[in-house]
């Protein structure tokens, strides 16, 4: 297994997100090849992926990593992790997430956050597993579009 930043989009790597965003969620459709494009060159977000190969031709999940500052200081945030499900149960969540925090750790982010859907079982124990603290907090949204 693999992890590596996308640093380049392509015809490919759009078939992918086509295929695994709908996993994460069928509210909103799949980014585009112009959204892809946009997250790469953005300073304040990676994109992870994890591949069965050292070229990335086989994509196996994704992760985003969002870095902002505030007066109470340095914070990154995990999106969007997905896991394609043929390939859920071999640890590639795991590696995908201890990657980011790497990452996180390298640009001296303060704390990384990240929720999850009670529903998403799995998910919630990877992030106890991995260190994460259950916050007691509310999280609010407050929809411009969709």
């Amino acid at each position: 297994m693999y992890i590596s930043q996308i640093t380049r989009v392509d015809d490919h790597l759009v078939k992918v997100f086509q295929k695994l965003y709908p996993q994460l969620t069928n509210s909103r459709k799949p980014p585009t090849k112009k959204d892809l494009e946009e997250i790469i060159v953005s300073d304040s977000t990676t994109l992870l992926i994890s591949s069965e190969d050292k070229e990335g031709l086989h994509i196996t999940g994704s992760l985003s990593l969002a870095f902002y500052k505030t007066p109470s200081g340095h914070h990154a945030w995990i999106e969007d992790v997905i896991v394609d499900e043929q390939f859920r149960g071999r640890g590639i969540g795991k590696a995908l997430v201890n990657k980011a925090l790497e990452i996180a750790q390298k640009k001296n982010a303060d704390s990384v956050n990240l929720t999850s859907m009670p529903a998403r079982v799995a998910a919630n124990k990877l992030y106890i597993q991995t260190g994460f603290k259950q916050r007691k907090t509310n999280v609010y949204k407050f929809a411009l579009r969709y």
